[in-house]
């Protein structure tokens, strides 16, 4: 018979000023300032065609929205696929 190795998986961890944090923490809050950077370097007005109406905003606004839909649906895949 063979022996299963009882080997814990436990994320990766990085130790921060006493405090352990997880690698996946780190790259959110990393990608989470690049986002927020990206958008308020981007202050031009864009014209955006909403099928028929035509729309002049600021491109941060466009971002800010393209950003929070984005995250919402993500939160959404990955509720579901937590509840499978």
């Amino acid at each position: 018979m063979t022996e299963k190795a009882s080997t814990s998986h436990r994320p990766s961890t990085l130790t921060v000023k006493g405090r352990n944090v997880r690698l996946r923490t780190i790259g959110i809050f990393v990608l989470a300032a690049l986002a927020i950077w990206f958008i308020a370097v981007n202050t031009g007005r864009v014209t955006i065609r909403l099928w028929i109406p035509t729309i002049t905003v600021p491109l941060w606004g466009v971002l800010t929205v393209t950003l929070l839909v984005g995250v919402a649906l993500g939160l959404l895949i990955a509720h579901r696929r937590a509840r499978r």
